[in-house]
Parts: C-alpha cells; sequence; structure tokens
C-alpha cells in the first residue's frame, strides 16, 4: 500500500516536520508567554521600590514640616523688640533634633546662627539660597539624594506684624530610608523568584494547552496508514482548527474517492485485459484437445483468436491514450486549425461505418472556426462522440453534428436518435471502463474507455463537456472550448 494517496499523506506530514514545527511553536509560545509575564514582575520591583521610597520621604518631609510649622509660629510669639528670644526652646530644638536624627540651625535676619543643635556654627554667618529665600517669606523643602538628607526652611515669623525676623534650618537624614528600602528590596527579589516560577510554569503549560488542538489534528494525520480515519475529524477550538478541520474532511473525502477510482481501475483494467486472454486461452486449448479437428474448425477458432488478440489490442490502445491524457499540459501540441476542416475529415473516416448500420451523417456548421488546440487530441475526443452515436443507435437512425462559435469560444453539438443514456448512468458514463450496457458494448466492442478518453482531451484544452439524454429516444453530447489557448 505505500504507493496509496493516504500513505502518501502520511509521508508528507512526516517529511514536511508538522512534529517538529509544533515543538518549535509550542517552544516559541512558551518564550513569548514568560518574556511578557516576566517584564512586569521586573518592572514591579523598581516601581515599589521608587514608590516606596518617595512616599517615605514626603511623609517625612511633611511631618518634619509640621512639628517644625508650630515651632516656628511659637518662636515668633516670643519675638521682643525684633530679637528671637530662645531661652524656652534649646530643649525642644535639642529633642526634635535627636527626634529626626538631624541637625537644627536658627539664623537671625542679620544671617547670623543662634543656635545649632550640633554647636559648630553659632555666631557665623550662614548666607544660602535656603535662608535667603526664608527672608523673602518663603519656605523650601528638597531632598538631596546623594547624600541622602532632607533640608526644611522655614521663616520666623513676628507675631503682631508678621515680618520675618529669623530662619530655621533643618536638616534630616533618610539614611533609615535607604535602608528600609534595601530591606524590602531583598523581600520583593524573593516575591520575583516565586512569581517567576510560577509564571514558567503556567507559561509551560499555556504553551501545550495553546498547541494541543494543532498537535490532535497531527495526531490524527499520523493515525494514517495507508488507510482511512473513520469518521470526520472534528477540533473546534480555534477559528484555525476548524478551518483546518474542514479541509482536512473535504481533502480526506477527496483522497478516498481517489483511493476508490484507482482500486476500481486497476480491477478494471485486470479484468478487461484478462478476458480476451482466456477466452484465447479456451480456443486454443479446445484445439489442442482435438489433434485431428478439421481445417474448417482451426480456421473458425483462429478468427475468434485474431478477434480476441485485436481487442485486447484496442483495450491496450485505449489505455495508452488515457495515460498521454493524463500528461502534464506541456505535452499538448497547440496549433491555429480550422475546426470545420477537422470534423468534416473525421465524419469522412467514420461515414462507412454509418453506411453499413444505415446511419444518417449530417452536419451545419453556421460559422467559419479557427481555434488553438492540439488537433490529435481533438480528433480523437470528437471521434469518439460520432462513433458512439453511430454504434448505440438504431439501424436506419440519423446523427447531426454543427459547429458554432462566439468571440470566447466554440461549440460542437453531436446528437443522435439512438437507444439512449438511463438518467441514474449519465453521471458515470466518463469513467473508466463503465457501460450503460456491458452485454451490447462488448457485442460492439466497445472498451469502455472513449467517453473516458474524450472528457480527459476537452478538459485538457481547458473546455467543458455536457450530456443530456432520455432512453429510447436518443443522446445530445455538447462541448465547448476556448478559441485560444491558455495553460
Amino acid at each position: 500500500m505505500q504507493g496509496t494517496p493516504m500513505k502518501r499523506l502520511r509521508n508528507i506530514v512526516k517529511k514536511s516536520g508538522i512534529e517538529r514545527y509544533l515543538k518549535s511553536l509550542q517552544f516559541r509560545i512558551f518564550i513569548i508567554f514568560f518574556l511578557v509575564s516576566i517584564a512586569p514582575i521586573l518592572l514591579m520591583k523598581m516601581s515599589i521600590l521608587k514608590n516606596y521610597e518617595e512616599q517615605s520621604i514626603i511623609q517625612r518631609g511633611n511631618m518634619l514640616q509640621d512639628q517644625c510649622v508650630s515651632l516656628t509660629d511659637r518662636m515668633g510669639d516670643s519675638v521682643v523688640k525684633g530679637t528671637l528670644d530662645l531661652a524656652g526652646f534649646a530643649t525642644e530644638l535639642e529633642q526634635l533634633a535627636n527626634l529626626y536624627d538631624g541637625r537644627l540651625v536658627v539664623v537671625s535676619s542679620e544671617f547670623k546662627v543662634v543656635k545649632d543643635t550640633y554647636g559648630l556654627d553659632e555666631g557665623k554667618i550662614l548666607v544660602s539660597r535656603e535662608v535667603v529665600e526664608c527672608f523673602r517669606d518663603k519656605s523650601s523643602l528638597s531632598h538631596d539624594e546623594d547624600y541622602k538628607f532632607i533640608e526644611l526652611a522655614l521663616p520666623i515669623r513676628e507675631a503682631v506684624n508678621h515680618s520675618v525676623v529669623g530662619a530655621l534650618v533643618v536638616s534630616s537624614e533618610t539614611a533609615d530610608i535607604v535602608e528600609n528600602r534595601e530591606v524590602l528590596s531583598r523581600k520583593v527579589f524573593i516575591l520575583q523568584v516565586g512569581l517567576i516560577i510560577v509564571v514558567l510554569i503556567a507559561a509551560f503549560y499555556a504553551s501545550r494547552i495553546l498547541v494541543w488542538p494543532f498537535a490532535k489534528v497531527t495526531a490524527s494525520l499520523e493515525k494514517i496508514n495507508g488507510g482511512f480515519l473513520e469518521g470526520d475529524l472534528l477540533i473546534l477550538d480555534y477559528t484555525e482548527t476548524r478551518d483546518m478541520s474542514e479541509a482536512y474532511n473535504q481533502m480526506l473525502a477527496r483522497l478516498k474517492a481517489v483511493d476508490d477510482s484507482r482500486q476500481e481501475f486497476v480491477s478494471n483494467v485486470s479484468h478487461e485485459l484478462k478476458t480476451p486472454i482466456t477466452s484465447m486461452k479456451v480456443l486454443a486449448d479446445s484445439l489442442l484437445m482435438q489433434p485431428d479437428a478439421p481445417v474448417e474448425l482451426y480456421k473458425e477458432f483462429m478468427t475468434d483468436i485474431a478477434d480476441e488478440i485485436e481487442r485486447e489490442n484496442k483495450i491496450i490502445n485505449d489505455l495508452l491514450s488515457l495515460v498521454k491524457m493524463d500528461k502534464k499540459a506541456s505535452d499538448v501540441n497547440i496549433q491555429t486549425t480550422n475546426i470545420n476542416e477537422l470534423i468534416e475529415l473525421i465524419l469522412k473516416r467514420l461515414r462507412p461505418i454509418a453506411a453499413e448500420h444505415k446511419i444518417e451523417l449530417v452536419l451545419d456548421s453556421y460559422k467559419p472556426v479557427l481555434a488553438e488546440v492540439d488537433e490529435t487530441k481533438l480528433t480523437l475526443a470528437l471521434s469518439n462522440l460520432v462513433e458512439n452515436a453511430i454504434k448505440y443507435n438504431h439501424e436506419g437512425g440519423w446523427v447531426h453534428l454543427s459547429i458554432n462559435t462566439d468571440h470566447k469560444y466554440f461549440y460542437v453539438k453531436v446528437e443522435d436518435n439512438g437507444i439512449g443514456i438511463p438518467k441514474e448512468d449519465q453521471e458515470h458514463i466518463f469513467e473508466r471502463f463503465y457501460r450503460v450496457d456491458k452485454s451490447h458494448s462488448r457485442e460492439i466492442g466497445g472498451t469502455g474507455l472513449g467517453l473516458a478518453i474524450t472528457r480527459n482531451a476537452i478538459l485538457m484544452h481547458n473546455g467543458m463537456i455536457k450530456v443530456f439524454s432520455e432512453e429510447g429516444t436518443g443522446t445530445t453530447f455538447t462541448v465547448r472550448v476556448p478559441l485560444v489557448y491558455t495553460e
């Protein structure tokens, strides 16, 4: 069964590497799924840490500002004759500096440091952008990422006329925020590892699930081993697999038809070729069993053997014609031909056969027709139609041929008033070795290949052939062929 269509299909499935392709597809889906899923996880760490740091610094700054605003308000209430009195605030300033692990500096209106919780710059002049802004009655809050500290500068206003009499500059370290950020970073990393493992597992199973419907199609094709699957393939998971299933089922139906036709053809060829040989063997054995048979019997049997040889030869020639018809279009010998003259020549050859059966042959030619055809193959096709019209006719019947054309096609119609074709047989008459009336066909020497040859020849010209028939009334074959041949 190596040569069967389904066996070849199975080989194609293997050789085309569909299984390898599906594995590659699954791997690509896995990688895409993994990358798409892991990107947010990696960005998550950066986002969480950055957001934590920003919110912590904002929160620290807001808390520091709330407490310092209250302190500067009270300092403003203690101003005497435009001079700051910090006697009652020394302890509070120290406590606030310790609470925020920072440094508090109070600057007078002469830009002189009157209080420094570090005790480093008291009595010195401090002129900075932040201090200058304070004496313009503007506060400021800034974060130094390099030195990791927050700096807050607030103006100290006199309670009565709200004039700025000093500035409070607060520096608070953010090292604890950085340390907490590192701790959080380690925890987020552990979470990332866990999520990556989950994503790996999910990506693996997701890729298998997504590819599984296609794998079912491949598995079904792999089950074909010189035969056919029972029932249709129905995989409706995706639009693509549904379309594949439908295409597969259509292909399978065609392959079944081709395989059945092939088997039937081989069986018919074997039978048709064997029948004449069997007859010749029976005749030869009969002569061998009668060594003293009269000459007349010898002549009769030898005539029958010669008829069987001629019949065998005709079957072989028709088979060879079919083989030629099955070849590629490149084997077609196309040339411009006068169709009217070609048909007249066909009728000239067949008139003697028609005369034997008293069949009238009539040709109606409406227009001169020139077309690009393979003269040999078209002659064979039309000869078969006319010869069949003569053979399957009544004695004294008629066969009418007509030729017509338009701007694109020429038409040949072959009509007869013969025995006709039963309606149930009309769709099979172009099949190889199919006979409507087997006994009558053998009587007149038919091989069952004539109409198959005709159909192949017409199709080779990109033409079309139709049949209309009523049993006992007659048959009409209509042939349509393009005037200009195109491959």
